[in-house]
């Protein structure tokens, strides 16, 4: 490390030692970070080396043995299970305040709400005990204790722990931006969900769920409605002791910047869209070479998290995120929970149906989740058989549905999208109750008009830019 670089971090160890607001374990990870991250120690990837894995890698998830069909075994299996959600992320994209987890995704029924209900009847089936972890971190952390509340009676053990918190570092000084007087929630961030490993031993968790026998940790991101336990997974890693597994689905056109698994000095590993020269970028993004990437449904061996985070192996890739904070420009440094696969031993990928892989992240996915496309049962949000497409309709909402508010006032309910390609909507525009939509379907307000889909409206291959259109 440069000279000036040792009194920056010498410099901000001092300032970071008298903030009140975290812990000693909090205050050293985030100067580990720093250090790591002023040293350049940033992993180039030489693209020469990259390779394509084998199914022995990343094994098709149709090769997967059947689950033993006697329910003690079963059992067996989950009883070695702890489910983890990722719960720190607050739904502001959407246009809300608490934590994204509660926004009601059908039925009336929210993402934490259909997560409970699917664990409890996985228990009620098998007779076992499947617990609920929730990370989340200091955004969401009082919002999910009260609404954890309601399941007071429910059957299932559910526990929360807080992710760590990190100071927000002033770019140009250097110095942690809590130090400079900024004393809310805007001085602070949680340092991405690589961030859950060691939080998880931090909190004395994973010490508790280790003495109860627990083995395997299921993480998934609590808006990813496909993510639910799947016994043939669980199984095959138990049976073939690998200590994490990485759920990966094929890439459409639409996932060209996710992640990806490749082999690389005789190891599994995950690349990333920002680890990729420049001049590759291009070839990154083809579905021709890189034809699967990370769902973030992430298996991993509880005893293998412990002596990992215990040798402090876990350097996952940095991840520099710029942010400005009232005009002061600031440095998030994050990690990603993904990029540890090549630290733990006999790691694989799994490749998913896409299924597994539904998130919600914008209001056009709310519409294809609370449509006629999906059921629900038993907490379980299952694909429509009458659609004969695998693909999901795309759909393209503008900004006045871009607030889970706003798109519900907009739908006196939603439409029918079985038989639909795509549809675009732009400009002030109002749905009525029972719409159906089919094929490819434009509907563009004029500026200034407000435009109403009647009642029981047929749309078919239809482009509607006023009343006269439908």
């Amino acid at each position: 490390m440069a000279a000036a670089d040792t009194e920056k971090l010498n410099n901000l160890r001092s300032a970071v030692s008298a903030l009140t607001q975290i812990s000693d374990n909090e205050k050293s990870g985030f100067i580990s970070l720093v250090s790591r991250y002023l040293s350049g120690e940033a992993q180039h990837v030489e693209w020469s080396k990259i390779q394509t894995p084998t199914d022995k890698i990343v094994v098709p998830y149709d090769s997967l043995s059947a689950v033993p069909e006697d329910a003690a075994q079963t059992k067996s299996l989950l009883d070695k299970l702890v489910v983890l959600k990722l719960n720190g992320g607050l739904g502001t994209t959407m246009g809300c305040t608490g934590p994204k987890s509660v926004i009601e995704v059908r039925n009336g029924l929210t993402f934490l709400d259909l997560i409970v209900i699917q664990l409890e009847s996985l228990n009620k089936k098998y007779g076992c005990n499947v617990p609920l972890l929730l990370m989340n971190s200091f955004n969401t952390h009082e919002d999910t204790q009260k609404i954890v509340e309601k399941y007071a009676g429910s059957k299932i053990d559910i526990h929360t722990f807080n992710q760590s918190q990190y100071p927000r570092l002033v770019a140009d000084e250097f110095l942690p931006l809590p130090s400079k007087g900024v004393t809310g929630k805007d001085g602070w961030y949680p340092p991405g969900h690589g961030d859950v490993f060691p939080s998880l031993m931090n909190s004395g968790k994973l010490e508790a769920l280790l003495s109860q026998g627990k083995e395997y940790v299921f993480v998934a991101n609590s808006d990813n409605l496909g993510a639910v336990v799947d016994l043939k997974i669980l199984n095959h890693l138990i049976q073939n002791k690998n200590e994490y597994c990485m759920e990966v689905t094929p890439k459409t056109l639409a996932d060209v910047k996710g992640g990806t698994l490749i082999s690389y000095d005789g190891k599994v590993q995950l690349l990333e869209i920002a680890q990729v020269p420049d001049q590759h970028v291009n070839e990154f993004k083809s579905i021709e070479k890189f034809k699967i990437f990370n769902t973030n449904n992430l298996w991993v061996n509880l005893n293998a998290i412990k002596r990992l985070v215990q040798a402090d192996a876990l350097k996952m890739e940095i991840i520099p995120n710029p942010k400005e904070v009232d005009g002061v420009k600031v440095l998030q440094l994050e990690t990603a929970a993904g990029a540890a696969i090549k630290f733990f031993d006999n790691a694989i990928g799994i490749n998913v149906p896409r299924s597994r892989f539904l998130p919600v992240k914008a209001s056009s996915d709310l519409l294809l989740v609370q449509s006629d496309l999906y059921t629900e049962k038993d907490g379980y949000v299952i694909r429509n058989p009458a659609r004969s497409d695998p693909a999901n309709p795309s759909i393209e909402l503008g900004p006045e549905f871009k607030k889970v508010g706003e798109f519900l006032k907009r739908f006196k309910s939603i439409p029918s999208i079985i038989e639909l390609d795509s549809l675009k909507v732009s400009g002030d525009v109002w749905f009525g109750s029972s719409v159906v939509l089919k094929g490819k379907v434009v509907v563009a307000a004029k500026s200034g008009e407000k435009l109403e889909i009647p009642d029981g409206a047929v749309l078919q291959n239809k482009e509607v830019h006023g009343a006269g259109d439908i």
